[in-house]
């Protein structure tokens, strides 16, 4: 196994990268790029690489990438470049080539979610990047914003106790359009690995098994599973449900969800916005002691509630410190082992064990 060289603070003028799959999603890695001094010191985007090459000069002529180089060809890109980085913005399907070249090629690399089609393949990646001693992480950008790190911090706290139980509710009703209207498990695979990888960090719990009901209800313009219904356990006791659909008309929610935390004191919720409550129970006599609501601190650190660009960053300082980031590919994976486990129960009716 190759050792991942440190770089240090004074080492670093620039670091060239490639971005690979010009499409819709990558303007949001640009303009956090662009709109984050640090980084817009740190990165220079060398080279744009899609199928399509007027869809990469598009996207270098959206945000005035004038230095860029333009190209259909990753492996030549990354040649000419000679790039540190490599993001991959890659449909899931393509990703495991695109990771792979770039890890062999000396690359860093951070890719879109999720960060492979199979566990099989995940675990090649991990293998990948553990040989090449370069960092694979994942944009699982949900876990830096404010609202989750608060009330990670507030469970980390102790002010309600001992964990027992995440609680999260997602129904909301968009009209995508696209190819998001014929997948299957649309919901499981989409979207749903967001709000399990943050209770899985809100939590500091590990998954263990889960049962999962799947359905495609009445009225929804998907092709299969925009509802999903799951019960997972995670390490200690503590129990994480999710009842979510991307059908459901009406009064939504959060796109963060609606949580509610359980401990042995106490409840935390947040409305996925702006509301948080917290309570503790109080000493009145009879059938139900009541409660009394206690305060719930501000968010942590604003720079690690900036969403994508808070996660490029957190991937910056790992490459420069030799840490391991956030959303390495390692621990990424048991996130996405949560996915595949819904979707297994899901098609037998059966519990399934989660094995990342």
């Amino acid at each position: 196994m190759k050792e991942h060289r440190t770089v240090s603070e004074e080492d670093i003028v620039t670091l060239k990268a490639v971005l690979c799959g010009c499409g819709a999603m990558a303007h949001g890695w640009v303009r956090a790029l662009k709109a984050t001094p640090s980084l817009a010191e740190t990165v220079e985007i060398a080279g744009l690489v899609d199928l399509d090459a007027g869809v990469a000069q598009a996207l270098a002529e959206a945000f005035d990438l004038t230095g860029a180089l333009v190209g259909t060809d990753l492996d030549v890109m990354l040649e000419e470049t000679r790039a540190d980085l490599l993001f991959d913005v890659v449909v899931p399907a393509a990703r495991k080539a695109v990771v792979a070249a770039g890890l062999k090629r000396g690359c860093h690399v951070l890719s879109e979610k999720p960060m492979a089609t199979s566990l099989g393949e995940a675990r090649e990646l991990i293998a990948l990047a553990k040989e090449a001693g370069r960092i694979h992480a994942v944009v699982q950008n949900r876990r830096f914003i404010s609202g989750i790190r608060r009330m990670r911090r507030f469970v980390e706290s102790g002010a309600i106790g001992e964990l027992t139980g995440v609680h999260a509710d997602f129904f909301i009703a968009p009209h995508f359009g696209g190819f998001r209207e014929q997948m299957d498990n649309v919901l499981l695979l989409d979207m749903a690995i967001h709000t399990f990888d943050a209770a899985r960090f809100v939590s500091g719990k590990h998954p263990l098994s889960v049962y999962c009901l799947e359905s495609n209800p009445a009225g929804s313009w998907y092709a299969h599973g925009a509802s999903a219904n799951a019960v997972f356990k995670f390490s200690e006791d503590v129990a994480f449900t999710y009842r979510g659909s991307w059908c459901a008309e009406g009064r939504r929610t959060s796109w963060e969800s609606a949580w509610r935390l359980v401990g042995s004191k106490g409840m935390l919720t947040w409305d996925g916005e702006e509301i948080f409550e917290a309570t503790i129970a109080a000493e009145e006599q009879g059938l139900l002691r009541g409660y009394r609501p206690i305060d719930v601190p501000p968010a942590p650190h604003e720079a690690e509630t900036h969403g994508h660009a808070s996660v490029i960053a957190d991937f910056l300082d790992a490459i420069r410190s030799g840490r391991s980031p956030e959303t390495a590919g390692f621990d990424n994976i048991k996130s996405l082992a949560m996915v595949f486990g819904a979707i297994e129960s899901a098609r037998t009716g059966q519990p399934v064990a989660i094995q990342a």
